[in-house]
């Protein structure tokens, strides 16, 4: 007999009742194989006194295991495991495993082997981080409001049925207001894709556009999420210098001499990483050069709303009369992260293909909380925020800037940015970034090691740093942190 003493341990403490138990025990030897098909399984008296459960409790045991066709009762014999199971495979070979998965399971290919694994802000204190929204001053409470009375009304019931994979209709005619008031860019609701944030108009729109050896091109310096999702596509990346004035056009340019590109990835306003901003002259090149060779740009125009002393340029989307543009924006960058809303504008059959291939890897969003973010929208609470909002990050960025000019000239280098929510600092060549941020982390500080910005081209020894999330008294200890661990690599 098999040692059911050691292998089977009840435990009342636990929510399952003692006879579920049981009974998953005996499924978990059946189907580990140290119970094999007709084996017999002790009697109720036996068992009983061997895992200190009544009889009753055993024998409810053995009929759900019976019921469930892991075992079968034998008039006047006893209790035996299903003769009809298959024998399962033995531990060794399902255990088996190779460089390529778990060869032994199943095969699959793994394209994912030297992803950065995200970073999980939610677990941080103090941080300086990548540029990212205060979200306390967010109107959480009023969107909160907005979602529960929604949820109330009768006609709310109906946002929690299958709606369109392309969005809450009532959002989409709130944005394409929305960018047409403030940034030019007219488009009909129709033309609107609601997606979950930036990152996935930048996945629709790559496996829209691209295929293997498809090329497209991008900054030397670039968002090396957009980077992988161009590569999972299978395109190759063609990498354009970016310099004070943003993108190299001129460059690009001459490339197109003798390179059939299918796409252009773009930052204009704020670019990531560097926070620079495409001129004018540029711009009309790039949208000339899209309409005589016949590529897409991709325009992410992740945090537009940030500008602090002037106003900003216009999205290449506003002045594209040849449909080459697919206009990408996110509205979580403005409240928080976390709620993950953004958009994609482009051409009509472009978004509706766009709205299929999206239904096919989340069925839609949250329409519930579309719905309540549109009533934002209509009501002027998003216009409030970002009035509110735009000055306290200028403030904040000012603040940064000057903390950073007087007590840091021996370490940092940066540029003064127009907008966005963080500045682009160059460190001195002595300071080892990965020592720096575990340096940091061990007092309290979360700061990243640079690794996020560098890619085969692009390897400087900077990181950006984040103003927008900190007040006055956060960014003071954030920074007399810094200073105290830069300190040791002079």
């Amino acid at each position: 007999m098999l040692p059911y003493k050691t292998l089977i341990r009840m435990d009342r403490e636990a929510g399952a009742a003692l006879y579920v138990q049981l009974c998953n025990a005996f499924i978990a030897l059946i189907t580990k194989g140290i119970l094999e098909p007709a084996d017999m399984l002790p009697s109720s008296r036996v068992l009983a006194g061997l895992v200190g459960v009544n009889r009753n409790t055993v024998k409810l045991a053995y009929e759900e295991l019976v019921s469930q066709g892991w075992a079968e009762s034998v008039e006047r014999k006893g209790i035996f495991v299903n003769a009809k199971l298959p024998v399962p495979a033995t531990s060794a070979l399902a255990g088996a495993r190779t460089d390529e998965g778990a060869r032994g399971a199943f095969e699959w290919t793994n394209r994912f082997r030297n992803a950065m694994p995200s970073k999980d802000l939610q677990k941080v204190g103090l941080a300086i981080d990548d540029g990212f929204p205060d979200v306390r001053l967010a109107p959480i409470d009023e969107l909160m409001r907005e979602y529960r009375s929604l949820s109330r009304r009768y006609y709310g019931k109906s946002f929690l049925r299958y709606g369109s994979s392309a969005g809450s209709e009532r959002l989409r005619v709130s944005i394409a207001g929305y960018l047409s008031h403030t940034r030019g860019v007219n488009a009909s609701p129709d033309d609107v894709l609601i997606t979950k944030g930036s990152q996935m108009g930048i996945y629709l729109a790559a496996q829209l556009l691209l295929g293997p050896g498809d090329t497209v091109a991008a900054g030397m310096s670039n968002y090396a999420l957009a980077d992988e999702t161009f590569r999972h596509a299978g395109a190759d990346m063609l990498r354009i210098p970016v310099d004070a004035s943003g993108m190299d056009i001129d460059f690009l340019e001459k490339c197109l001499e003798k390179t059939k590109i299918k796409a252009v990835y773009i930052i204009p306003h704020h670019h990531l990483p560097t926070t620079v901003t495409l001129s004018s002259e540029r711009r009309l090149k790039l949208l000339n050069l899209a309409k005589i060779h016949h590529f897409a740009i991709i325009e992410d125009d992740y945090d537009f709303d940030f500008h602090y002393d002037n106003k900003p340029y216009l999205p290449l989307a506003s002045i594209d009369h040849n449909q080459n543009v697919i206009y990408i924006g996110s509205i979580s960058k403005t409240f928080a992260p976390a709620l993950r809303i953004g958009f994609m504008v482009g051409p009509h059959e472009f978004i509706k293909a766009a709205a299929s291939l999206r239904e096919l890897i989340d069925r839609q969003g949250d329409t519930l909380m579309e719905e309540a973010f549109s009533v934002l929208y209509d009501n002027g609470e998003v216009d409030r925020h970002f009035r509110k909002s735009l000055k306290i990050y200028k403030d904040r960025r000012d603040m940064f800037c000057e903390i950073l000019a007087s007590d840091f000239v021996n370490e940092i280098t940066f540029n003064v940015p127009e907008g966005g929510l963080g500045i682009w600092t160059v460190l001195s060549p002595a300071i080892d970034l990965h020592k720096m941020s575990v340096e940091a982390r061990k007092k309290g500080l979360y700061i990243d090691d640079g690794d996020f910005y560098k890619n085969e081209s692009f390897s400087a020894n900077a990181l950006r740093m984040g103003f927008a999330s900190l007040n006055e008294q956060e960014m003071r200890q954030a920074l007399q942190i810094l200073k105290s661990v830069l300190s040791n690599f002079s």
